[in-house]
């Protein structure tokens, strides 16, 4: 039975603002390790989060059956609410909508031993190509969620999520090299027919064996073309976290850390003109889709950084209010026990208008980092590290031989403002965020082109 409608009742003459969310999920996992199947895990879980607004805001979670105790605990969530404390939050509402995304082939229209099949066939492919540490899981989650608040907002979701991850490890020679990839999307399970899983995995470890006979690049400096999996690591850790909100005001300096931008800096200058970055949970398909956030606001896309310069934050309800600006559709929760926080969610650098085949025929000397093995950034989101996995020279506009583990440490600023060219193209990568204390891990996509970096010092 669902008591929505009878906590907001109640709470409707005690409270200057409540809302209620409500979230049933169920997943299944399956892991194959080392050429052996290692497990099948099925999760389920149901409950509420009441959030009461009077002196302070106050936060509930239950998942009880029965109303008379959900009454008591009401109750004291009231009490709480009556003492001093933060009690700015957004409160707009009078939104009515539903919202579902299950895919054209639906989860429980795929049985078990398909999904096993899978994991258990890329296992194959990456021990052909010589990898002797070998891991693959697969994961599927359902949400039906609903949000309702007193300001007339009811929204209700349901949506699937499939999430595949491997790693592996190669030996030769004495020498040892590492590889992980994750891949997801908000749909069903055709997501797994979207994508070339055979050649990608085998091909990703067929170039790490490779690598291991590579040389090592002469320390100096370098134009460096990167490939889209780093742009999107870096549009998510230097783009993405510093303008997520809450991070900016110090509420999580003790959690997932602050961030370099301060929130009377305004408009800051970050980068070159070619600088656009974004985040927009709308995309369909992505990891991180949905159409209204576990606060009930619409999602939308949104520039954190415009031509260059700092542009829009990343909002939920209780930082909207504290910076004076609308709630934006980033307020995420990782599970009905979980108070919602300011989140990214597909976050991605602008594409330019140009091929990587052009941006790569302009650089005498350099290096093209197509992806990483490694990466590394400060709690404020400014001085960072990347570790090329696949690498190659480039010499007179030509990719020559492959370089082993070519290192980049340099700040954010510095990154963006090297930038004089960003390619045509746009590819995502999946991951799990963490934030929060307790952490809460929510899926996002990170995403970007082909970008030019001039003088960079390299090692």
């Amino acid at each position: 039975m669902d008591y929505t409608g009878d906590i907001l009742e109640y709470l409707s003459g005690r409270a200057v603002f409540a809302d209620v969310r409500h979230m049933d999920s169920t997943g299944k996992s399956y892991s194959y390790r080392n050429g052996q199947f290692d497990g099948q895990n099925t999760s389920m879980s149901s409950g509420y989060a009441v959030r009461c607004v009077n002196n302070s805001i106050a936060m509930a979670f239950f998942n009880d059956q029965d109303f008379s105790s959900i009454r008591g605990k009401l109750e004291r969530l009231v009490e709480k609410s009556m003492k001093a404390g933060k009690n700015k939050i957004d409160m707009s509402g009078g939104i009515k909508k539903s919202w579902k995304e299950l895919g054209k082939i639906k989860v429980m229209d795929v049985p078990d031993s398909q999904k096993i099949e899978f994991i258990k066939d890329m296992d194959s492919i990456m021990g052909e190509n010589g990898a002797s540490i070998r891991f693959t899981n697969l994961s599927e989650d359902t949400v039906m969620e609903s949000y309702a608040n007193t300001s007339g907002t009811l929204i209700e979701g349901e949506y699937s999520r499939i999430y595949f991850v491997y790693m592996a490890g190669i030996r030769d020679s004495g020498s040892f090299e590492e590889s992980s990839e994750e891949y997801g999307s908000t749909s069903g399970y055709e997501y797994l027919d979207s994508l070339d899983f055979p050649y990608l995995v085998g091909n990703d470890i067929k170039k790490l064996r490779k690598s291991l006979h590579a040389g090592r690049a002469s320390p100096g400096r370098y134009d460096l073309v990167v490939g889209p999996s780093i742009s999107g690591i870096v549009a998510h850790e230097s783009g993405g976290h510093p303008m997520e909100y809450d991070r900016i005001i110090g509420r999580e300096a003790a959690q997932a850390g602050g961030s370099f931008i301060g929130a009377g800096d305004g408009k800051t200058r970050i980068g070159s003109e070619y600088v656009n970055l974004i985040d927009d949970p709308s995309i369909r398909g992505s990891f991180g889709y949905y159409e209204y956030d576990d606060e009930g606001i619409k999602s939308g896309k949104r520039y954190l950084y415009r031509n260059g310069y700092t542009d829009s934050y990343i909002l939920n309800r209780e930082s909207a209010a504290i910076s004076g600006m609308p709630a934006n559709g980033g307020g995420r929760s990782s599970d009905w026990d979980m108070e919602p926080l300011a989140r990214m969610s597909t976050t991605y650098i602008e594409p330019g208008n140009i091929s990587p085949e052009e941006l790569i025929e302009d650089v005498r000397h350099g290096i093209y980092m197509k992806n990483f093995t490694e990466w590394n950034i400060d709690d404020t989101r400014f001085y960072e590290k990347y570790v090329g996995k696949e690498a190659y020279l480039i010499e007179n506009g030509k990719i020559t031989s492959m370089v082993r583990r070519p290192v980049l440490e340099t700040n954010t600023v510095n990154f963006y403002s090297s930038l004089d060219g960003a390619g045509d193209d746009l590819v995502f990568h999946a991951g799990i965020c963490g934030k929060g204390d307790p952490e809460q891990g929510v899926p996002v996509w990170m995403g970007g082109p082909h970008l030019r970096l001039r003088n960079m010092y390299m090692k």
